[in-house]
């Protein structure tokens, strides 16, 4: 490359408002980063919430096909109440943010089923983190009662992914 054409393909990063320009041909390679680069700003958009209209129940005289047909317009966006677990069943929580996953992989057993009995120390799930598969594993003794989350569902700090009987 020339310096002609090198200035000229500087000049055009500049008009272009690029942060960064990154050009390899054979051997030449050329990286060329402006005072804006790193100081780029993410713009993301987030989804405006959904408005679920209240479904008003029929008074107890009507019929049960009225009350079917007021049933049968709820919405897929309306979120699924949780059940409050029972006080005697401890949960075991996701010690990180990441991505939760029952098994080693998708041709291998889940680690714990429902019925299951584990020890302390016992591998129960992974959850992927930055791309480190960590092994969450059970602090207490018991009986696996529930799963809480779906395999591959993304989970917070402190969700339960388990729930245990003593």
């Amino acid at each position: 490359m020339t310096f002609k054409e090198m200035e000229n393909l500087l000049k055009l990063i500049s008009e272009l408002e690029m942060t960064e320009f990154k050009m390899k041909d054979g051997e030449f390679e050329i990286v060329v980063r402006t005072k804006e680069y790193g100081n780029t700003k993410v713009i993301t958009q987030v989804p405006a919430p959904v408005v679920q209209q209240p479904i008003i129940a029929p008074p107890a005289s009507t019929t049960s096909t009225v009350t079917e047909s007021i049933a049968s317009t709820k919405t897929v966006e309306s979120t699924p109440v949780k059940e409050e677990p029972k006080k005697n069943y401890i949960p075991i929580k996701s010690p990180i943010v990441g991505t939760f996953y029952r098994s080693a992989g998708p041709d291998k057993e889940a680690f714990v089923k429902v019925g299951d009995k584990i020890q302390p120390g016992k591998v129960v799930c992974i959850v992927e983190a930055m791309k480190l598969f960590n092994e969450i594993e059970a602090e207490i003794g018991g009986t696996i009662v529930q799963v809480m989350v779906e395999d591959a569902q993304p989970v917070e700090y402190d969700t339960v992914l388990f729930l245990v009987e003593p």
